[in-house]
């Protein structure tokens, strides 16, 4: 039962992936647009002239804007086709079609029994409820939940009936034809129950949210810790998302529309020139001490507590995954350096100074907000480039060195107090547990003199072995950092030869595997995809 649950929310995280995928690049048009074009921004440098209103770039920097907004706007409707998508077993484009048709019956059927069966001005009363979405008029927001709902009913129709044979005088029907139409019956039905089920979802999810903004800075500590401790599972997108992107996560009024989600809310606020609440900051600015600062600081002190004849090997593992956290936030290959040395040093140490560093940035009033990570990246777009009047990220500045020495001294402590096995420390007997990309395909090349191509058949080869065989292999797929693989036997994988592939770390549960490889796993999934194929 437990294997299961894990492999619907693993799945399930996957599939956030998708549309999540999209919001770097929305958000870098976003935050470009909106920044350059804020009055806070071009007040604050003087240049109405040439960023004001009826400019050249400011026409340009409008439409970028918009471009970006798009996206959040739409993003129910993105994770309706991404979880009908994900959880398909087969003909996934079927399923994806057909999470588009069940949205928008669904969101027909919802506004339809509104108007005709429900009070208006009752349901108007209840906040973030009544909104106008997709040229619906009067209807209900069920945000992100409406597009995960739908998409599961989409997936489970989708997978019972793809296959459906059906007597000859229909037989045009059959079979992924079937799909769509029952699909669209599904999302009738779905839109009518949620006409009047929803209200009570949305009264709840307030209280809930109220809830984490009455325990204030407790709130946003275990917040942190959660969100990080969940790093490990792979099954943090379906904790933070919520909060990010539904009424979870804070309802406000801007600009006379409602808006509800954190992120949305902290967009909003930028758009319109608005300083940024610490309130809906709160679940993003607290990464980007850690990430920026502590992570960096960390390594650091791994490297200098490494054995001398392993500090050459330990550098370049280092200082990549260093550069990585440090300007896109992806930190997996740099924390599951020290995972599997010290949970202790993971869930005991780190997990706590990153709550505390949540906490700290909504004690200190910091309005930094990010797209997808606490890289340096966002923290330009989204705090430097608004100006500090308006973000408050100086503070960010501050409280990261501090955070960059503690991390270098308590790491350095741990490693050092209880001979913690954290990379380049390992025992002699023991087989190196980590190497950099470029090591790996050095040492193929060594030996087999191959060309480029040779070298991602091996490594792919290695890969494969190291899950069993491809006999094991039900599924393969990935995330942002990791291989997400569904096997039939878990006693097959060999961790220690997937962990000489250049992985970071391997978490196997039951029938399901995550191999870590940081951001270049989308390459190494490709690369396999086509071995297998062979």
């Amino acid at each position: 039962m437990k294997d299961k649950i894990f492999e619907t929310l693993q799945r399930m995280g996957k599939t956030f992936m998708l549309p999540i995928a999209l919001l770097p690049i929305a958000g870098l048009l976003l935050g470009i647009g909106a920044s350059f074009t804020g009055d806070a921004f071009i007040n604050l440098y003087n240049l109405d002239w040439l960023l004001g209103e009826g400019t050249v770039l400011n026409k340009i920097l409008t439409i970028l804007n918009d471009c970006g907004q798009i996206i959040f706007d739409n993003l129910p409707l993105l994770f309706a086709v991404a979880v009908a998508l994900g959880f398909a077993k087969a003909a996934k484009e079927v399923a994806a079609i057909s999470g588009v048709v069940a949205y928008f019956m669904m969101y027909a059927a919802l506004t339809s029994t509104v108007a005709n069966f429900r009070d208006i001005d009752a349901l108007s009363s209840i906040p973030g409820l009544m909104s106008s979405f997709l040229g619906f008029e009067n209807t209900m927001n069920t945000g992100v939940f409406g597009g995960i709902i739908i998409g599961s009913v989409v997936a489970f129709l989708h997978n019972r009936y793809y296959k459906i044979e059906l007597p000859d005088a229909l037989s045009f029907f059959a079979g992924t034809r079937f799909v769509p139409i029952i699909s669209a019956l599904g999302g009738i039905i779905t839109g009518v129950l949620l006409a009047f089920m929803w209200p009570f979802a949305a009264q709840f999810i307030a209280w809930l949210g109220s809830l984490v903004a009455d325990l204030g800075y407790v709130g946003t500590f275990l917040y942190g810790f959660i969100y990080r401790a969940l790093i490990p599972l792979g099954l943090h997108h379906v904790f933070y998302l919520p909060f990010w992107q539904t009424a979870l996560g804070g309802t406000a009024e801007i600009a006379g529309q409602t808006v509800e989600g954190a992120q949305n809310i902290l967009f909003a606020q930028l758009a319109n020139g608005l300083p940024v609440g610490a309130e809906s900051a709160k679940f993003f600015s607290g990464m980007f001490p850690f990430m920026i600062f502590g992570f960096p600081a960390a390594a650091l002190a791994m490297y200098h507590t490494a054995k001398p004849e392993r500090k050459k090997d330990v550098k370049g593992l280092m200082t990549s995954s260093s550069l990585t956290s440090v300007f896109t936030g992806i930190t997996e290959p740099l924390e599951f350096s020290f995972l599997f040395a010290s949970p202790l040093l993971y869930f005991g140490v780190h997990c706590v100074l990153a709550a505390f560093s949540f906490a700290l940035m909504h004690f200190l009033n910091v309005g930094v907000g990010l797209t997808f990570s606490g890289g340096l990246i966002d923290f330009v777009l989204y705090g430097v480039l608004p100006g500090q009047s308006v973000t408050n990220w100086i503070p960010v500045v501050l409280v990261g060195v501090v955070y960059a020495l503690v991390y270098y001294f308590v790491f350095r402590f741990f490693i050092l107090k209880f001979d913690l096995k954290t990379p380049g420390r390992e025992d002699e007997v023991i087989e190196s547990k980590m190497y950099t990309k470029a090591d790996y395909q050095a040492k193929k090349a060594g030996e087999k003199q191959g060309n480029s191509a040779d070298t991602e058949d091996s490594l792919s080869k290695d890969i494969v072995e190291g899950l069993g065989g491809k006999e094991n292999l039900i599924d393969v797929d990935n995330c942002a950092t990791r291989l997400r693989v569904t096997i039939k036997d878990g006693e097959l994988v060999n961790q220690n030869l997937l962990k000489s592939t250049g992985a970071a770390g391997v978490v196997v549960k039951g029938n399901n595997a995550q191999v870590i490889y940081g951001p270049k796993v989308s390459n190494i999934k490709s690369n396999i995809d086509e071995y297998l194929n062979k």
